[in-house]
């Protein structure tokens, strides 16, 4: 697994002649399939496929809303207060896991717990 560090182009192939697929924003996570030279094949979460230029990425790890909403929790518990919710696709930086939960933080500092199924990525 990697992140992607700043804005980039997932491309059709390994080299910037290739066509820009998508536009992926810092932090998303993706699933390393392959190598080539100093590029990465890749796997998103909905299971596209694409190249992106190695020295955007890094492994800081980051994880991904696969479900139309997701609720935060103040603990890893479903009793737990929801403190906020994720939509579909949000990228969230993972702080911890513990037994079935991961510890999220959203872009505006709002930390807590999201059911692990929910989540795509590490």
């Amino acid at each position: 697994m990697v992140s992607v560090t700043q804005r980039a182009n997932m491309r059709a192939g390994a080299g910037t002649q290739h066509e820009a697929l998508w536009v992926l924003e810092a932090g998303y996570p993706l699933s390393v399939q392959n190598r080539r030279g100093n590029w990465l094949k890749v796997k998103d979460f909905e299971g596209d496929l694409g190249w992106i230029y190695r020295p955007l990425t890094a492994r800081r790890p980051h994880v991904i809303v696969k479900v139309e909403v997701a609720n935060i929790r103040n603990a890893p518990s479903t009793r737990a207060r929801r403190v906020g919710q994720a939509a579909y696709g949000e990228v969230l930086r993972t702080v911890q896991h513990r037994s079935g939960w991961v510890q999220v933080r959203l872009p505006d500092g709002l930390q807590g717990w999201v059911a692990r199924r929910l989540l795509w990525g590490w």
